[in-house]
């Protein structure tokens, strides 16, 4: 007997009791088996009553046991077996569903999504220049972590407190001010990984225990270069909404950048694929201009949705309508890489946020419906407005104009 199966026989452990009941619920339904096989009506009879006292021992001291290890290794969290039959038995038949952009518009997006499918993958942009994330790839010679710990903590399974280190940003300190832990943590293990900046997300997931996949789009450093309509250029995500100039072109360095073998594995395999929300020129497009990224969205055989933004970005996309945002969209990828639109027609009622923003130059998108339909474009336009601090999407409202749209036109049905 080895000495880790002798410990099972420690006192208070509160298993074995259990299992010594089933046990002794084995041997009465066999004694019974015997007496029921007799050809007297009266002893089989009594035999099958044993079976059925059997059968009860065996329920009874199996119930016991799988409780007592529940609480075991679960201590308090009974509840969380109810959230893993979930997640496991109805999350995991929802469809594939591929998501790609960054900042705040995804994450906002994957958490509707994650209570929709456990089938989800962010595929996210690396290309931020500014801030944190700015200073430590200057630093470091890594790509932009910002944006994947954003996704990461949208998607995390793990308790509330874990989400809120990861976000936490230090008000203080040489070095640190500025920082926020989660892209430290990241930095940290891509270090620990000899370099490897997708090991390091895949090892950051398992800590949060995130449901689903967080892909990083390219694992090159790559730099934003924006083309203005005067021939004038700027590099660097953060520097583009500077210029106060139109975009006319979107380009990154080095040219020879090509997205990881997970994301166009994600593409080839998903259902539904889904860009936006969030900034055009610095959150989608940076994704589908790496080289083969259009190509494998144009070639793939999901339903493939473009969220608008519910706001303009100033030095972006001034002025901008809906029809605006997708024509660009499509000027730098490809006709068949949108099959639908999702824009916002509810109006802004909050005017003391609307005034917040009319100071820097940020203004409601026009839901002009009838110009994307002319460009051939299946639209749905419908409130998603969330109004607190900010004007942006409202997760739930957008998750369920989702749906509704993926299982009207992909009779994808749970």
């Amino acid at each position: 007997m080895s000495p880790n199966f002798s410990k099972w026989l420690y006192p208070g452990i509160k298993v074995k009791r259990w299992v010594f009941a089933s046990l002794f619920g084995i041997l009465i339904v066999g004694i019974g088996a015997v007496f029921a096989v007799y050809p007297y009506p009266f002893v089989s009879g009594f035999g099958i009553v044993i079976i059925l006292c059997g059968v009860l021992f065996i329920v009874l001291g199996m119930g016991k046991m799988i409780i007592s290890l529940i609480t075991l290794f679960l201590p308090q969290r009974e509840r969380d077996i109810v959230d893993i039959l979930y997640q496991r038995r109805f999350l995991e038949r929802g469809p594939k569903v591929v998501a790609i952009g960054g900042g705040q518009g995804l994450s906002h997006l994957l958490l509707g999504l994650k209570e929709y499918t456990a089938n989800l993958t962010a595929i996210v942009t690396v290309a931020d220049s500014g801030g944190s994330s700015g200073r430590l790839r200057e630093e470091f010679n890594i790509v932009a972590p910002g944006d994947i710990r954003n996704c990461l903590v949208a998607l995390a399974d793990a308790p509330a407190l874990m989400g809120e280190l990861f976000q936490y940003r230090f008000a203080e300190g040489d070095g640190l001010k500025g920082h926020s832990f989660g892209n430290l943590f990241l930095t940290a293990m891509v270090q620990i990984t000899q370099g490897d900046f997708k090991k390091a997300v895949e090892e950051s997931s398992k800590v949060l225990a995130i449901r689903g996949k967080v892909i990083p789009s390219t694992v090159h450093n790559v730099h934003l270069v924006a083309e203005y309509m005067d021939g004038s250029q700027t590099q660097g995500e953060a520097q583009i909404p500077q210029s106060n100039a139109t975009i006319k072109r979107l380009s990154v360095v080095p040219k020879d950048a090509m997205p990881t073998d997970d994301a166009l594995t994600a593409i080839a395999q998903a259902d539904i694929i889904v860009m936006g929300p969030g900034s055009l020129y610095t959150s989608i497009l940076p994704n589908l201009i790496i080289n083969g990224m259009t190509e494998a969205i144009a070639t793939a055989a999901a339903y493939k949705i473009y969220v608008c933004n519910v706001m303009t970005q100033p030095g972006e996309t001034d002025g901008f309508t809906a029809s605006d945002h997708l024509r660009v969209l499509l000027e730098h990828t490809d006709s068949k890489i949108v099959d639908a639109c999702i824009i916002n027609d509810a109006v802004v009622s909050n005017e003391e946020a609307l005034n917040r923003y009319h100071q820097e130059n940020s203004y409601p998108v026009a839901a002009d419906v009838d110009r994307i339909k002319g460009m051939g474009i299946k639209v749905i336009s419908t409130d998603l407005l969330s109004v607190a601090d900010y004007v942006r999407h409202d997760s739930k409202k957008l998750t369920q104009a989702l749906i509704r749209l993926i299982e009207t036109q992909r009779v994808i049905k749970r």
